[in-house]
């Protein structure tokens, strides 16, 4: 039986169209919907007991991620990702957010690093509970305050568009076992490096927070590799 979504929105809980992307993000990279497949509006509003408005968003939300693509009078289909593009994104990604850092270690606030080390607490008071998607969405806000502490509007920007393209594999990332708290520990690091004021430090333990390189690697394309494989078969 279909899930169906809730339609109740309280003051500052996810909106139907946000809660159906995330399902459809998973579906997509964990297999279940495959490179190629179309994505019907009426069969999905159906599905999850809504109306095409809010289906429409959340395309609009997966097209900026990468993951859907719509082609004119054709309609909207499950894109193809192929892993050398993927790696390059998290490369690109891990020099951005390498950026950000060192840049605030440089430029925030005492009322800004106060701020940061309360999103630290919140990250870990997420990964006691074990649930790697609140984990997550926590870790999105860590990430974008030192976006934000960087104070170079433009490098923000462009991390958080890069972010977008990305989010689903990051999501996907912290389901690997123990990876949440290894990611915490790093974020613990990366604090420590900002408060001292060291912007190498900063910079360099965000680029390894960041990278795909090592048991990360082959835990990431053991991970992605139902996505990966419908996209080359």
């Amino acid at each position: 039986m279909s899930a169906v979504i809730d339609k109740q929105n309280p003051r500052g809980g996810p909106s139907q169209s946000m809660k159906l992307r995330d399902i459809l993000e998973d579906e997509i990279v964990n297999g279940v919907l495959k490179p190629g497949d179309r994505l019907d509006e009426a069969a999905l509003a159906e599905r999850f007991g809504v109306s095409r408005t809010p289906i429409r968003e959340a395309f609009k939300f997966l097209v900026g991620s990468g993951l859907v693509e719509t082609i004119p009078n054709r309609g909207s289909f499950v894109a193809s990702v192929g892993l050398p593009q993927l790696i390059e994104m998290f490369e690109v990604m891990a020099e951005l957010e390498g950026m950000c850092a060192r840049l605030a270690a440089r430029r925030m606030s005492d009322s800004e690093t106060g701020q940061l080390r309360t999103l630290l607490d919140h990250c870990a008071a997420a990964n006691d509970k074990g649930d790697p998607d609140a984990y997550y969405y926590e870790n999105e806000r860590f990430h974008d305050w030192i976006y934000r502490g960087s104070h170079n509007g433009f490098l923000a920007q462009q991390a958080r568009q890069l972010q977008m393209r990305l989010k689903p594999y990051r999501r996907l990332q912290l389901r690997v076992r123990n990876r949440a708290g290894r990611s915490l520990d790093e974020h613990r690091q990366i604090v420590d490096a900002i408060l001292a004021g060291d912007e190498a430090a900063a910079a360099a333990v965000m680029k390894d927070h960041v990278r795909i390189q090592g048991e990360r690697f082959t835990d990431f394309v053991a991970t992605i590799g139902k996505q990966i494989d419908g996209a080359e078969a």
